[in-house]
């Protein structure tokens, strides 16, 4: 992952924090800081389907994050103070989790439809949609996954032996 083009070229990245039945994000996260680039992680909004990507100022800054009811870390509903990627200058890259993908760019996520909200937004940002690599285990490739019309393909999904 580190040593990918896009990644390399990209100066804002938006990252998930991992679950544990994903594939682990914090190698990534320590790089994105030595790199000197800047890091977003997600924060959902409960009961919707809309997601922002708020800066984190450190890697060790995670430990300062709150526990959401899907046991996922995130920033909590009254910080304010965290830059909000669309509302400065957008990502160049955004590091996307899922349950499954497929080889056309699909991919099958919890079923909000966070990331596609989220990348529709991204579309009318100045700088435009971002990059998007998948994350994946190579178990979660499959021939096809279902797709809905306002599911967003990814750009690449990187898994082992890709």
């Amino acid at each position: 992952v580190v040593g990918h083009p896009k990644y390399q070229e990209s100066k804002r990245i938006a990252i998930f924090l991992s679950m544990p039945d994903e594939i682990q994000t914090e190698e990534i996260i320590d790089d994105i800081f030595k790199q000197g680039k800047e890091c977003f992680i997600p924060r959902y909004k409960p009961r919707s389907n809309h997601m922002d990507m708020l800066k984190l100022s450190s890697a060790e800054d995670i430990s300062s994050l709150t526990l959401t009811s899907w046991n996922i870390l995130q920033p909590s509903d009254d910080d304010s103070a965290r830059e909000e990627a669309l509302a400065g200058g957008g990502l160049d890259l955004i590091f996307m989790p899922g349950l499954g993908f497929d080889k056309k760019g699909n991919r099958l996520g919890r079923g909000k439809g966070y990331y596609d909200t989220y990348l529709e937004r991204c579309m009318k940002h100045p700088s435009g949609k971002p990059y998007t690599i998948a994350l994946a285990f190579r178990e979660q490739i499959c021939e096809s996954v279902p797709v809905a019309e306002n599911d967003m393909q990814v750009d690449e999904i990187l898994y082992e032996d890709c």
